[in-house]
């Protein structure tokens, strides 16, 4: 009996221990101004026992690097494809915390209402890294516009570039731009390949705006919450994660974006 009363004392001190930590630090959470921060400063609003910190990233601030830093907690702004190019970038591994929503990919232009009036030699402006080129490439041939060489079905393993394209029968120019300028780029370009936070915070509604969106069923850019190993038990960490796939905030995701950014789980 002595040592069970010892064992129940023992856990209820590091309950304790781990609270009151939890409650002296903030958690520093890097995201996207829209709509990852706008969903963080929800959950400030939902969860206040959750002391959190957002940092709001801005052009050219690598979230990932600050994280390895040490000069966040977590980050909020990106899909795991992505963040797999960026482990072997930057040679570090993180942690997934949490799977929380999808924005769809989409296409836009000031000169056209379908993309069926897209003439020939049209500029298309893609985004320059990586992962959403590769993701652009395959919603374009989702419209049709283009074809990919055989053996590129599968967005979430094959990374396309413009040497995979085998059959461009409307003459597409593809140029590449960093993501975030290319809403800026609207007025200059014939179409623009846009992800789905920088089209927000353009003042585009992807639902209604977009000719061709990308789908959300079997999507493998949904958006997570990343960590680094170390802290993926963190009692901060795990509250968040629980907030982010919350019914709370996928029905404030629904009713916030219509449609343009879609919570993976839970319905409401």
């Amino acid at each position: 009996m002595k040592h069970a009363a010892f064992k129940l004392a023992g856990a209820a001190l590091s309950l304790s221990l781990a609270l009151s930590a939890y409650a002296a630090e903030p958690l520093r959470v890097a995201a996207d101004p829209v709509p990852h921060a706008e969903i963080l400063n929800f959950i400030k609003k939902l969860d206040p026992k959750l002391d959190l910190k957002v940092v709001e990233l801005t052009s050219g601030v690598n979230a990932n690097e600050l994280l390895a830093n040490g000069d966040v907690d977590a980050n909020y702004f990106q899909h795991v494809p992505y963040l797999k190019d960026q482990e072997k970038a930057l040679g570090k591994t993180f942690a997934v915390a949490a799977t929380v929503h999808i924005e769809p990919l989409g296409i836009y232009s000031h000169k056209y209402k379908d993309l069926k009036s897209v003439p020939e030699n049209a500029t298309v402006a893609v985004p320059n890294n990586v992962t959403n080129l590769s993701r652009a490439l395959f919603l374009l041939q989702s419209q049709g516009l283009i074809k990919l060489k055989p053996g590129f079905n599968d967005p979430a393993n094959n990374l396309a570039t413009p040497k995979s394209i085998a059959e461009n029968p409307k003459k597409l120019k593809i140029l590449e731009v960093e993501s975030p300028q290319i809403p800026r780029s609207l007025d200059d370009v014939d179409l623009a390949v846009i992800n789905g936070n920088y089209a927000l915070e353009a003042g585009l509604t992807p639902a209604k705006d977009a000719l061709g969106l990308e789908s959300a069923e079997h999507n493998p850019y949904a958006n997570i919450l990343v960590t680094n190993p170390g802290l993926a038990s963190d009692p901060r960490i795990k509250e968040l994660a629980k907030d982010l796939q919350s019914p709370q905030v996928a029905e404030f995701i629904r009713k916030q974006y219509n449609g343009s950014v879609i919570p993976v789980a839970p319905q409401s």
